[in-house]
């Protein structure tokens, strides 16, 4: 069974159908790419798969499980996690605090635990810091764990961005041009950093990007998305070379 099965999956506002008929599923491991032009409908396909949107027709099953109808609280907590194109952090609070926050979402103390800050409060706080420092660790970040978010510089919000999401403990991560405002020596290491993520933590990854230098680079399988509906998938190479692709979005330059 796939770990991530999206049948006919549709979405339309008003009288425009952004998504049409989408079908896409992923093994445990895949690391593939969703590509097309801007306006394709990729950000609109992860809001579905993430909760955001409720699709007007289809379903996405996780494992066999159906998440139409769930809040995206519910999905992380199924093991989704995602990334957005316009960072989303907490940039008043510290680079730590970020990741504490996430981890919250497992925490093993409730609310009364916190109120009346009993035992498991303090052992669970710590089991945080500590996960959380061995995530700024892997992501070379461990040095500003103190600093505020919005201080710092936009690439490494970029990789706090995706730090933050594996805090939730996914099966499934989504990320949503993760390389967007990288210059070419940080796009190399998140290439060699996602490749990593998905080996060491047993991940599946489906990726939004436009380089496609780090597409062709790091992805396994790709589909491609034009005016919401799939015109082609598979291997980096038949993608590469497929006429209907490059005359929708690559380019001559690329066949």
């Amino acid at each position: 069974m796939a770990l991530l099965s999206v049948s006919d999956l549709s979405i339309s506002f008003g009288g425009l159908r952004a998504v049409s008929n989408l079908n896409l599923e992923l093994n445990k491991n895949d690391l593939a790419g969703l590509i097309g032009p801007n306006g394709a409908g990729k950000t609109t396909a992860f809001n579905m798969l993430t909760g955001v949107y409720l699709p007007t027709e289809g379903d996405i099953k996780l494992d066999g499980k159906s998440l139409l109808g769930l809040k995206p609280y519910q999905i992380n907590h199924c093991g989704v996690a995602r990334t957005f194109q316009n960072i989303r952090l907490f940039g008043d609070l510290s680079v730590i605090d970020n990741l504490k926050i996430a981890y919250h979402s497992h925490a093993k103390y409730g609310v009364w635990g916190a109120i009346c800050r009993l035992p498991g409060f303090y052992s669970g706080e710590k089991e945080m810091y500590e996960k959380s420092m061995e995530l700024l660790k892997i992501f070379k970040l461990e040095h500003k764990w103190e600093e505020l978010a919005n201080n710092l510089p936009y690439g490494e919000q970029r990789r706090l961005e995706i730090a933050r999401a594996m805090a939730t403990q996914p099966r499934l991560l989504l990320l949503d041009e993760p390389a967007a405002g990288m210059n070419p020596q940080e796009t190399h290491e998140l290439m060699e950093m996602i490749h990593w993520i998905r080996d060491q933590f047993d991940l599946t990854i489906l990726l939004i990007e436009h380089d496609m230098s780090l597409v062709m680079g790091v992805c396994e399988k790709i589909y491609v998305l034009d005016y919401g509906q799939i015109i082609a998938q598979g291997t980096p190479e038949e993608i590469k070379n497929n006429r209907r692709v490059i005359e929708a979005y690559l380019g001559e330059e690329a066949s």
